[in-house]
């Protein structure tokens, strides 16, 4: 069962890859590794100040970092951050499981 401090931390993650561009870059980021704002923006039509909005909204959840390399900033993966909801998906599947496997044995035996 989730204490409310992990729904609270895991509200965050969600909403920040609830947007098909968030969640474009992250899948790309999972691929690529740590990949520069000018790689990220290809294939995107939108600006690279529209990709780091949207970089900066993951790097408020905490699941992006930036750091500069020379004179490019490259974003990478939080990892930890990423694991955390794959944990509470994890968590919701079970008790869904949990729950079609209750209502199954109570339909069975009616």
């Amino acid at each position: 069962m989730w204490r409310d401090a992990d729904v609270r931390g895991s509200a965050g993650i969600f909403a920040a890859i609830g947007h098909e561009t968030r969640l474009r870059l992250v899948a790309r980021l999972c691929k690529d590794g740590p990949t520069s704002i000018t790689r990220l923006a290809e294939g995107f039509d939108i600006s690279r100040q529209a990709i780091t909005k949207h970089l900066r909204v993951m790097e408020d959840a905490g699941l992006v970092r930036s750091m500069w390399q020379g004179r490019e900033s490259v974003w990478q993966l939080e990892q930890k951050r990423l694991a955390a909801a794959r944990r509470h998906l994890q968590t919701i599947s079970s008790q869904w499981d949990q729950t079609l496997a209750r209502l199954k044995a109570f339909v069975e035996r009616v």
